[in-house]
């Protein structure tokens, strides 16, 4: 049984909230998982998400091997994520909202996994083609459209209110988290199991989810979530609450900019290590978990804050940053100068992505949690694929050092206007 309703408040006269956890949950940063609930899906996830990130790795060298290093080709798969996204993520938010939550993500997770075991097949038979790829990158889209904003409209319910920021960066910190372990195992594995073994081990990794959402009861959904509206309209009446917000659209703005025009670390460092520095599986998975160590600091730093004021300038900040670091990046040609500012980065963008989050999560009323998390998935998921594509065919045309130094410079401006001309976001 919950500990907590939506509000935070008890789920039922009569039912003693369950005791506070030993161990992380007693330190502030990890205070969120007190919330027994809470916990054992932050445990499932991160399970999970080590699994995706040993696909993501193979995933890139695999298209690499496929066509013979193109870059184009990586762009591509982005392409095929954020054309999915750009359809069906408005509808996951509207679904969120209105249907089981619970039972929504045992689907797509389900969905998921068996996704992850088609490719194995394909893999292990040789029977993979690169075109396959791209689609299987699209339905997997598809399927996470409705995950991300449910998954994270559930979380905030499991909560309460003075703890949803501190989940919602720990809910951050287990995907870039997993970053950290994720490549390095996929690393190790590619040498002894092969691109199918670990897209069979992120199958796998699904199952934990799976079970603990089985065994999860949830809250019901307010009255106002059930509402007989079109589910596009319903997206629409969300955009709407947020444009009219004081903070939010500074603050949205800034985030899509950064993930736009800043290349995704799925496409540039599989292509960086095969093509620039000329280096092999396990050192990619080094690069990749530069990226997960800073991005679990970013989390954990603002996870540490509180709920506390001036997060408009934390994330225009963070975006200044994260093109610095990019920069850097785009200049490096040895791990010993790429290591730190992959960690530079995706600190920056953790701590970016995770302060927008909490905001649109606190800044809209509960029964509109899911379809603003739809927004954050547009965002995330359509948005950043989506500028991988124009990227990697700068990344062709005029070489990765060029491509990556122009995106850096494009992801400064766009917050020092944003500061210019929004001043009421500089005092959120």
């Amino acid at each position: 049984m919950l500990a907590r309703g939506t509000e935070g408040e008890p789920a039922a006269a009569g039912i003693a909230l369950r005791p506070p956890a030993r161990g992380l949950g007693r330190i502030p940063t990890f205070r969120a998982l007190q919330e027994e609930s809470f916990r054992r899906l932050w445990i499932a996830l991160t399970v999970s998400a080590v699994g995706t990130w040993m696909q993501i790795v193979a995933l890139g060298l695999l298209v690499l091997d496929l066509t013979h290093g193109s870059a184009l080709a990586l762009g591509t798969v982005s392409l095929g994520q954020a054309c999915s996204f750009l359809l069906f993520a408005p509808a996951g938010g509207a679904f969120a909202d209105r249907l089981d939550r619970r039972r929504l993500l045992l689907l797509t997770q389900s969905v998921m996994l068996v996704l992850a075991g088609l490719l194995g097949v394909l893999t292990a038979t040789g029977a993979i083609r690169f075109w396959m790829i791209p689609v299987v990158a699209f339905l997997s889209s598809a399927a996470l459209s409705f995950d991300q904003p449910t998954r994270n409209a559930l979380i905030a319910s499991l909560v309460s209110k003075e703890n949803v920021m501190n989940a919602m960066a720990l809910q951050s910190a287990v995907f870039n988290g997993a970053s950290i372990v994720g490549p390095a195992l996929a690393g190790l594995a590619l040498s002894r199991i092969g691109y199918a073994g670990n897209f069979f081990l992120n199958a796998a990794s699904y199952l934990a989810v799976l079970v603990v959402l089985v065994a999860m009861r949830t809250p019901a959904l307010e009255a106002a979530s059930k509402s007989a509206a079109r589910w596009f309209d319903s997206f629409r009446e969300a955009i709407h609450h947020v444009r009219r917000d004081a903070v939010l659209p500074p603050m949205v703005l800034a985030y899509g900019a950064l993930l736009f025009f800043g290349p995704s670390a799925a496409m540039m460092l599989p292509f960086f290590a095969r093509q620039v520095i000329h280096t092999g599986p396990a050192q990619l998975g080094v690069l990749f978990s530069a990226v997960g160590v800073g991005a679990v600091s970013g989390a954990l730093i603002v996870a540490s804050l509180g709920d506390f004021s001036r997060k408009g300038l934390l994330v225009f900040g963070s975006t200044l940053v994260c093109a610095a670091a990019l920069a850097v990046f785009g200049l490096s040609s040895t791990m010993r100068i790429s290591v730190p500012a992959l960690f530079i980065l995706g600190g920056a963008q953790n701590a970016a992505g995770a302060t927008t989050i909490t905001l649109l999560q606190t800044r809209v009323p509960p029964h509109m949690r899911g379809r603003a998390m739809s927004l954050n998935t547009l965002l995330v998921m359509c948005i950043r694929p989506l500028g991988d594509f124009p990227v990697a065919a700068l990344m062709a045309g005029l070489g990765f050092r060029h491509a990556v130094l122009l995106s850096a410079m494009v992801v400064a401006i766009a917050p020092l206007a944003l500061l210019i001309t929004h001043p009421a976001a500089r005092s959120s």
